[in-house]
């Protein structure tokens, strides 16, 4: 039989098929192979003479990404407070340029609008070409227009502990009573409750996964993007690097840089180019060959 993996916990894989749900566990060969089944993987399962069931194989998948563990995403949507905790822009850049690396749309949802402003993090990704949500969680105000755009889609949400995940979703759909924590004062951060990656399927079709949160994340260790990727990862540099100067500019310190030009002017965000700084420095220390 065929179905969807919609949830992964303590090896034990659940698989939503035609004919219901079934508990499965995963063959030997997927640790031999170090494959993974993950969220999101379409599974190819047997049900065994003593009534379990077995994960025989998975289908091929069009993306994946380690942390959160999902496959087959067509949405991340990075979600971000105004204040407790404190926006972390570089990593929500990361994010957003594995999203692009692995042709999954992003998205940036704001929660917490009735802390402060959100007017300068609304700005800087609107003017990126990534589509920005505005919520207030403590009266559920703009989650409407959330849930209308994850419509029929298999999407996840992630986010620093603590910036208002599962509460978006509660809102989105009180149905799911996902579990929830107030802010650790002490800590600086969220007592975070989610213990496993899960699927939810959606009332309009689709399916969205409420997933642990991060605190850090290495796209060195987690997803690889080489030095010649990465200006294809920041969408708004397009506009710009036809008109450098150099064919091989790489748009960190080189006179005559088109995108250099539209960091001074404001047409791109300093926090933006800031993030690709870094994370070109970081890919500038990789060796290809030893990825292959």
């Amino acid at each position: 039989m065929n179905g969807l993996i919609i949830k992964v916990f303590g090896g034990i894989y659940t698989v939503e098929a035609s004919e219901g749900l079934y508990e499965c566990k995963a063959r030997g060969v997927f640790r031999k192979k170090k494959i993974t089944p993950m969220c999101g993987d379409t599974a190819e399962f047997s049900v065994e003479k003593d009534g379990s069931c077995v994960i025989d194989g998975i289908g091929e998948r069009k993306n994946e990404l380690i942390r959160p563990p999902l496959a087959n995403l067509d949405m991340l949507l990075f979600v971000a407070s105004v204040a407790e905790p404190q926006p972390n822009l570089t990593l929500i850049d990361k994010f957003i340029a594995i999203c692009e690396y692995k042709h999954i749309e992003p998205a940036v949802v704001i929660t917490k609008t009735d802390l402060g402003s959100c007017s300068d993090i609304e700005k800087i990704y609107s003017g990126a070409g990534i589509t920005v949500f505005t919520v207030d969680n403590t009266t559920g105000e703009g989650s409407e227009k959330v849930r209308e755009h994850i419509s029929g889609k298999l999407c996840a949400f992630s986010g620093n502990t603590g910036v208002g995940k599962s509460s978006l979703i509660n809102n989105m759909f009180p149905e799911l009573e996902l579990s929830t924590n107030e802010i650790s004062r002490k800590l600086g951060r969220g007592k975070h409750t989610t213990r496993h990656v899960e699927l939810f399927k959606l009332p309009e079709g689709g399916y969205i996964a409420d997933t642990p949160g991060f605190s850090s994340f290495d796209t060195n260790r987690y997803d690889i993007i080489f030095k010649d990727d990465l200006a294809g990862c920041f969408r708004e540099f397009g506009e710009f690097s036809c008109d450098c100067k150099f064919p091989d500019c790489s748009h960190t310190s080189e006179k005559g840089c088109a995108v250099i030009e539209a960091v001074n002017d404001g047409r791109i965000a300093k926090s933006r180019h800031r993030s690709y700084l870094e994370m070109y420095e970081q890919a500038k220390q990789l060796k290809e060959w030893q990825y292959k």
